[in-house]
């Protein structure tokens, strides 16, 4: 069952449909600093992210505060993301310092990936995770790959996407233990799709 999610567009975070947080800060940069302090959050490495890990260390923060992730051990959850652009946003970032003296602070982030395992540092999560890349949200994706993970486990599952000012973030979690929506690609685009507008280009 889908219990919780998280979208984050137009400088806005929204939680099962409530904004929790919208900032008019100039750059997104700035919108994902401006948040980290107004949500209240206390993990110095989020400075050192790049904007695609901060986009999803957000989303997953508020969703796993709001579940009963502690129920679970590391090894039973899992995680699967998605997004359009993989790791290109660092990768233009690292091209361009590479013109004078390279950034291994960047390097680190030229993998798409590297947000997965951010947030499964954070919140220690040893379980199954997978991170695809595809042209735009891909609900029929989440349902059977997701599907595929053991029933006893939590999953936390969806797209996030970062480019230049573009952020298009939608994360939820799947929990079978749980009440709520059932965990169908109808389910999973109307929650992506609903409510929250167009996302910024």
């Amino acid at each position: 069952m889908i219990t919780h999610h998280c979208r984050i567009v137009n400088k806005t975070i929204i939680v099962d449909g409530v904004v929790l947080f919208h900032s008019d800060a100039a750059s997104l940069d700035d919108f994902l600093l401006d948040a980290y302090k107004a949500l209240k959050i206390d993990y110095p490495k989020f400075y050192k992210m790049d904007n695609l890990s901060k986009a999803g260390f957000l989303a997953a923060e508020m969703l796993l505060k709001k579940s009963p992730a502690l129920k679970y051990a590391g090894e039973k959850i899992s995680l699967v993301l998605a997004n359009a652009h993989a790791s290109l946003d660092t990768d233009m970032k690292y091209a361009q310092a590479s013109q004078s003296v390279p950034s291994p602070a960047l390097f680190v982030y030229t993998l798409a990936n590297i947000v997965a395992g951010e947030i499964c540092i954070r919140h220690k999560i040893k379980g199954e995770n997978a991170f695809f890349v595809s042209e735009t949200f891909d609900a029929a994706l989440f349902e059977s790959y997701v599907s595929m993970i053991p029933a006893d486990h939590l999953c936390l599952a969806g797209w996030v996407d970062v480019m230049g000012k573009h952020h298009d973030v939608f994360l939820y979690l799947q929990d079978n233990a749980s009440p709520g929506k059932p965990h169908r690609a109808s389910t999973l685009n109307e929650l992506y799709k609903k409510e929250y507008g167009t996302v910024n280009g």
